[in-house]
């Protein structure tokens, strides 16, 4: 536990939970600047600190459901999240992972329609609810906010663009797989021995996202560590062959 002086007498703060770093206000995140919801001007984050309510989740917590009747939005402050769709034969493709900044569950909440994606809490995560009510309330209020959410709904519509192009017209299992691991890298810096990332996703995770089946991930996973393109130990994978990896994935 960590210390802390009031006065003349001494508390112990208890651990944060899940080891992460609680954002205990909108008002002090420190994270404001770098984030597009988040970075509004002082009176639009002391209104947004006044009107959210935080929790944090596990991994495996779901925020919401595909078809549930929606209730608000959800501020993603720490972690991550995956957005998933569910045929009626029970088959599963992710979307996209969300980061921390996002607002999750923008478009069902400003439609008024259902959620239309699951939100499943990839690793321990902390997030900022909002009631619909409010949240509508709140950009009426606030243009530069109101602004920021029409950004993020067309970043959204780009994305999910991308990834139908990638899906749907990209007939190699390894190509798209060396795609995402490519999308994966940019975020992460070279060490001794290559590029390390750390992966949350396990390999039937990431055949939901590619539009594969999780014994083929596994397969690719092996020849590319038999090719030397990449290697892994533990949750921390190493590319080690960038430029082949951007090979395959342009063939």
């Amino acid at each position: 536990m960590k210390e802390r002086t009031v006065g003349l007498e001494t508390f112990m703060r208890p651990p944060a939970p899940y080891g992460l770093e609680i954002i205990e206000s909108c008002v002090k995140c420190p994270h404001r600047e770098e984030r597009l919801f988040c970075n509004l001007p002082e009176a639009g984050i002391k209104r947004l600190a006044e009107i959210t309510s935080s929790a944090t989740y596990p991994r495996g917590a779901t925020l919401f459901v595909e078809g549930q009747a929606l209730r608000g939005v959800f501020i993603l402050c720490n972690g991550q999240v995956k957005l998933s769709t569910t045929s009626a034969d029970g088959k599963t493709l992710i979307l996209r992972i969300a980061e921390p900044g996002e607002v999750l569950g923008l478009p069902a909440t400003v439609t008024g329609k259902p959620y239309e994606l699951t939100a499943d809490v990839v690793e321990p995560s902390q997030a900022n609810f909002i009631s619909r009510a409010e949240f509508l309330g709140f950009l009426r209020e606030h243009g530069d906010a109101a602004l920021r959410v029409a950004q993020q709904l067309g970043e959204t519509y780009h994305s999910a663009i991308v990834e139908m192009r990638n899906i749907g017209l990209s007939h190699s299992a390894s190509k798209k797989l060396a795609r995402f691991l490519l999308e994966l890298s940019p975020r992460e810096t070279n060490g001794k021995d290559g590029i390390r990332v750390k992966l949350t996703l396990t390999h039937e995770e990431i055949a939901q996202m590619i539009g594969a089946s999780r014994e083929t991930v596994t397969r690719m996973f092996a020849d590319f560590k038999k090719k030397q393109i990449l290697e892994v130990k533990g949750s921390t994978l190493i590319i080690k062959n960038k430029a082949k990896l951007a090979s395959i994935a342009r063939e």
